[in-house]
């Protein structure tokens, strides 16, 4: 196991170990939602959000796509992307689902897209997966009984393992047979969270 790997399988359990606690046998509203800011980048989005306790919530959001070309970008360009994210939130509000929050979000993605350099004829390639924790924040519109109109956004750490390689480089050919490995790793501040959610309250 590779230290990118021990790291990734220390640090999602450290999350899921602090999220548990959270978890409360009387929750009484669970609700799912979508991201409408994905849809229109082409990215399906689903998420379910449980109610833990009084001022506590737990969401868990999946999203990714699959294309030969983009519907934005049609040059050249393809991506396949998969996206799991959990979140813990704390309503100030004494009300989860309803009015502003602070978070604790994490998620991990696995990636595979190529593109044109900077308008170039030569593409790029990336093949990989990144993991992030950050804090997160926003704010629900109550719609109606069941229905929430959501505005979120966070930033944090992510780490990020990949292969990055031009179009016409021989990659494999540099591992002499065995599985073609990352040469590209690191970390950066990015934005854990960007959404405009529609939020519907099943009970």
């Amino acid at each position: 196991m590779t230290a990118f790997h021990r790291f990734r399988l220390t640090l999602l359990t450290a999350v899921l170990l602090c999220l548990l606690p959270a978890f409360r046998a009387e929750a009484q509203q669970v609700a799912v939602k979508t991201n409408l800011l994905s849809w229109t980048l082409a990215t399906p989005d689903l998420g379910v959000e449980m109610i833990s306790g009084e001022h506590t919530s737990l969401a868990l959001s999946v999203f990714g796509h699959s294309y030969e070309k983009s519907i934005l970008c049609p040059k050249e360009q393809g991506s396949k992307l998969v996206v799991v994210q959990p979140e813990f939130r704390y309503w100030f509000n004494g009300r989860p689902l309803t009015r502003e929050y602070v978070g604790i979000s994490a998620f991990w993605a696995s990636y595979d897209t190529h593109a044109p350099f900077h308008g170039q004829d030569r593409v790029q390639y990336y093949d990989g997966d990144a993991l992030a924790l950050g804090l997160s924040g926003g704010y629900v519109f109550t719609l109606g009984n069941r229905w929430g109109l959501e505005l979120s956004g966070g930033t944090g750490l992510v780490l990020f393992r990949q292969k990055h390689f031009w179009e016409g480089d021989n990659y494999n050919a540099y591992f002499d047979g065995r599985v073609s490995e990352p040469n590209s790793w690191g970390y950066m501040i990015f934005p854990v969270k960007l959404a405009v959610s529609l939020i519907y309250i099943i009970k």
